[in-house]
């Protein structure tokens, strides 16, 4: 990347509390790591300029495995509001010189870090457009949006960034990722992990 490459922040969502899992989903092991350290290091491994988690349920479990990494905790004190309020909280807090943000949850099992810096390549190549992850017909997270989009994301929203990707899916350009569609929600998905 050049030094006049515009720099983008990484959000990692964290602050749900899985209540159709019956457990926090991000401290569900997979491959030897807990999803939630999993989709730290794969945020990470895009080199943004600035990268925060955000928490709330059970925050105190869940922030030892990554308080080795080099992101901020954001503590999200209305996450029960849903998505949006955690979305927001974890944008508000990065750096102003950040362009565009990566938001990344913790329940894709299926994602890697090629597909991710094929998202910050793509947004790269065109910045005042957003670049999402298209996967069971619609297009999702993980997803890059640029700072101009940031005062539109709804806080008292449960549908995270959904709406938005809806209302800008003409300027929004779509990275296909099939195995993006197999989440973690109920205990019949911690199959996929096998």
């Amino acid at each position: 990347m050049s030094d006049r490459a515009p720099a983008h922040g990484a959000v990692v969502l964290a602050a749900g509390a899985s209540t159709r899992l019956g457990r926090p989903k991000q401290l569900v092991v997979h491959r030897g790591e807990t999803l939630v350290r999993r989709a730290a290091g794969l945020a990470l491994a895009t080199r943004p300029r600035d990268a925060v988690i955000v928490l709330g349920f059970a925050a105190e479990s869940v922030f030892p495995q990554v308080a080795d990494l080099p992101l901020r905790r954001i503590d999200c004190a209305d996450w029960q509001r849903g998505l949006g309020a955690s979305l927001r909280a974890g944008i508000d807090a990065l750096s102003a010189d950040c362009a565009g943000v990566l938001v990344v949850l913790c329940d894709q099992p299926a994602l890697d870090a090629a597909h991710l810096l094929a998202l910050c390549d793509a947004w790269r190549r065109a910045p005042d457009r957003g670049v999402a992850s298209r996967y069971a017909n619609r297009i999702g997270v993980p997803a890059l949006l640029p700072r101009s989009w940031f005062d539109a994301l709804d806080a008292t929203s449960d549908r995270g960034m959904r709406d938005l990707l809806v209302q800008q899916h003409d300027r929004i350009d779509a990275i296909a990722n099939e195995a993006l569609a197999v989440d973690i929600d109920v205990p019949g998905d911690l199959g996929h992990l096998r």
